[in-house]
């Protein structure tokens, strides 16, 4: 399935509903705040980065499903999903785009796993995301993380950081209605992922993944951080997904989220700059206590600094 001759659009209700499924407060979707940010070159609100990337995930998985690719990810045990996505260009609401998969390539003969790459382009050219989603049987990103020395995450309280460690608590619970409306504002069906009759209950990777948006967000915030006078954008991500883990989730289930940074990363290119410097995120989710579902390099750059090395 190659979806480049597919015109998809965001229209603004569909910012809207992913934002209020994943709690995300930054003011870059929020109608009644972006006209406040200092400096703002958008002239709108944007597209939600996981937002776009859910769909982008939703189409590979079409493909797969398509080749018969599902039974030789569990038959080579590949159990993790991972994402990496470049973000060239922020997309706004009713800017029509087309997505491009490439063709499954396939490395389990030689011990690898499964690849496509992605391209999403506006539907005049500019270059909006590339990047690549794999299968494999150990995580490509943060896969000699341990975890250890933390406390109970369960008897702490939410939003605070973890005595004697790096990382910020943000404590999040499931719920099949947010994963509908997340599915559905993402352009995706969300029967294919929720459907009562047929008592499937199958919460998508990167919807879990977008909460961690929150999770960002909450931590600047309780550090006072100005979203208004000092915006910042995505411009990479990197997250590994524990495919087991994932699908044993249901609605209600309590996930911890775990935020280190941000960290200083050399100066490279995104969202059309040369030079940026950028911030690292490294983030962690939890489930069923210690058990790690989710790892997560996300990498962020003051919008300012996209200005200046643009």
């Amino acid at each position: 399935m190659n979806d480049n001759s597919t015109t998809y659009c965001f229209e603004r209700l569909h910012v809207e509903v992913a934002r209020h499924a994943t709690d995300d407060f930054n003011p870059f979707h929020d109608p009644r705040r972006w006209q406040q940010i200092a400096g703002n070159p958008f002239g709108t609100t944007i597209v939600l980065g996981f937002q776009l990337a859910f769909l982008v995930s939703d189409l590979v998985r079409r493909r797969q499903r398509d080749a018969a690719t599902t039974q030789g990810i569990a038959d080579h045990g590949l159990h993790f999903c991972n994402y990496e996505f470049l973000f060239a260009n922020a997309l706004r609401p009713g800017e029509p785009f087309r997505v491009e998969v490439k063709p499954t390539l396939d490395g389990t003969a030689r011990g690898g796993g499964l690849s496509n790459r992605i391209l999403v382009r506006t539907a005049q050219g500019r270059p909006v995301l590339t990047g690549t989603q794999s299968e494999t049987a150990t995580p490509r990103f943060l896969a000699d993380t341990k975890l250890t020395g933390l406390p109970l995450l369960d008897r702490l309280p939410d939003r605070i950081p973890v005595p004697g460690s790096p990382y910020f608590l943000k404590r999040k619970f499931m719920t099949t209605s947010n994963g509908k409306n997340f599915a559905l504002a993402s352009l995706a069906d969300p029967q294919d992922y929720f459907d009562e009759l047929s008592e499937q209950v199958q919460f998508p990777p990167l919807f879990t993944a977008a909460l961690l948006s929150s999770a960002l967000l909450e931590r600047s915030w309780r550090e006072h951080y100005d979203f208004i006078a000092d915006p910042v954008v995505y411009t990479r991500h990197q997250i590994t997904i524990d495919r087991r883990l994932q699908r044993q989730l249901r609605s209600n289930d309590r996930l911890h989220f775990l935020v280190e940074g941000p960290l200083a990363v050399p100066p490279t290119g995104g969202l059309g700059g040369t030079g940026v410097q950028q911030h690292l995120h490294r983030c962690f989710g939890l489930v069923q206590g210690t058990q790690l579902l989710l790892r997560a390099n996300l990498y962020t750059a003051p919008l300012h600094a996209m200005r200046h090395g643009a």
